[in-house]
């Protein structure tokens, strides 16, 4: 399953099934990572891990800390897209890393400063081409 990460400016294709998206909570400076994996056209979340809590951050009562995260598998129905907001207000942008691949710095590889690019889409679609007009809001 191949997938697609996409600005309005580029599209980048990745052949790794699974990955882990990162960012910096805007608020709390606090790092959050997930786990995801492309499965039947959509998107699946496996787990979620958070360096700490506050402001929207707080993990569920089923979390537990492993090596100074909180760890917890989120109950998320599949998804057909994921949609990452470029504000330019974060401490740093969205990380994208390969199961056993490299990693990529979304912001800096489809949405660069001054690029006028406020979202990003992420998609298990083989056909990876630029965001379009008409699909730019869900």
């Amino acid at each position: 399953m191949s997938l697609c990460v996409a600005s309005a400016l580029a599209a980048l294709s990745l052949a790794a099934p699974g990955f882990t998206l990162s960012w910096v909570h805007s608020v709390e400076r606090i790092e959050w990572q997930e786990r995801w994996r492309a499965q039947d056209g959509a998107l699946l979340l496996v787990q979620a891990r958070v360096k700490g809590s506050g402001a929207g951050m707080e993990p569920p009562p089923d979390a537990h800390r492993q090596a100074g995260w909180w760890v917890y598998a989120p109950i998320l129905p599949p998804q057909p897209v994921l949609w990452l907001a470029v504000s330019g207000a974060t401490v740093s942008g969205w990380r994208l890393c390969e199961d056993g691949g490299p990693c990529h710095e979304l912001e800096a590889e489809l949405a660069p400063p001054g690029s006028g690019v406020d979202r990003l889409r992420v998609s298990a679609d083989a056909a990876c081409a630029p965001v379009s007009e008409s699909d730019r809001r869900p």
